[in-house]
Order: C-alpha cells, then sequence, then structure tokens
C-alpha cells in the first residue's frame, strides 16, 4: 500500500523537479563572475532587491536573444573567439561609426552596430567617407572578408569585440 502512494508522489515531485529547473536562468550574475569582477564591476553596492531585479532582467533578455548572437569564449590563451561553431557564422551588415580613412597594418573598425572588427591581412588601402556601409561575410577557413561600399574595396579581418 506504501508502495502504491509513494510512486505518484515520486513522480509528481519529479515533474515539479524539473519544471523548476528548466525555469531557472542560465545562471545569476553573482554564478557568472568572478567575486573581482562583480566588486569590480560595483555591483556589490547594489541592494537585494537591486541585484534580484538585474537578475530577473538578465534572464529575460537571455530568453529573447536571437539564437544566432555572437557570444564570446575566453580561450587558455586569454585570447577571445566569437564564432566557435562554424554554424554560428552569419553575414553581418552595417555602417563603420565614424569616419573611414582606409586601413593600414592592424586597423580596427568600429561598427554601428556595436561589433569591433580588425584586419587580418596586411596591406594598406587609404579612403576618405563617413560611415559607410559594410558587409561582413563568412570566408575560407574561418575568415572574413569585409567590403566597403563605395570605395569597391574588401579586407580581410577578425571580430575583436
Amino acid at each position: 500500500m506504501l508502495a502504491k502512494l509513494l510512486t505518484p508522489l515520486a513522480a509528481l515531485a519529479l515533474t515539479f523537479g524539473i519544471a523548476a529547473h528548466a525555469q531557472t536562468p542560465a545562471g545569476s550574475i553573482e554564478e557568472r563572475m568572478s567575486q573581482s569582477e562583480f566588486t569590480q564591476a560595483g555591483l556589490d553596492q547594489l541592494s537585494p532587491e537591486q541585484l534580484t531585479f538585474l537578475n530577473q532582467w538578465l534572464a529575460a533578455k537571455q530568453a529573447t536573444a536571437p539564437t544566432t548572437a555572437a557570444v564570446p569564449i575566453r580561450k587558455r590563451d586569454g585570447s577571445v573567439e566569437f564564432y566557435p561553431d562554424e554554424g554560428d557564422r552569419q553575414e553581418v551588415r552595417s555602417r563603420i561609426d565614424g569616419e573611414f580613412s582606409g586601413w593600414n597594418g592592424r586597423t580596427r573598425f568600429k561598427l554601428q552596430n556595436g561589433q569591433i572588427w580588425q584586419q587580418a591581412e596586411s596591406g594598406s588601402r587609404e579612403s576618405g567617407m563617413n560611415n559607410p556601409e559594410v558587409t561582413i561575410k563568412p570566408a575560407l577557413m574561418g575568415s572574413w572578408l569585409m567590403h566597403v561600399r563605395g570605395c569597391n574595396c574588401s579586407v580581410r579581418v577578425k571580430r575583436v569585440g
């Protein structure tokens, strides 16, 4: 008789446990950051209510974030990789934020969408344009090619921010 009562209770407890786990965010900000990062960001100054609000806001944003967003992965050598999975690489269309004078060596390009790309090949090109449109497309062997509209020029780049 006891076994007949415990089986449905165990199933019910398991169901609630799975549902509760599914609703738990990927981790609070306290779990995601080291103590030093948490302190450096000034988050240790927040009240418990403010911290709860921030965690709820982050969880909501995470739930609505597009799955194709490039999440930076910090590698053991300290470098950052934005597209560890070849399937995540999608064409980027934006504008250079501000004046575009070309490239020379390791030029960085800040885009209006917030991304930062850096020249990944040697060579130089002079140009003088304001906020030109750019298209950055996945290329062979994990590389990227940035085409700048209006100067009919392209350069290999890598994402650095």
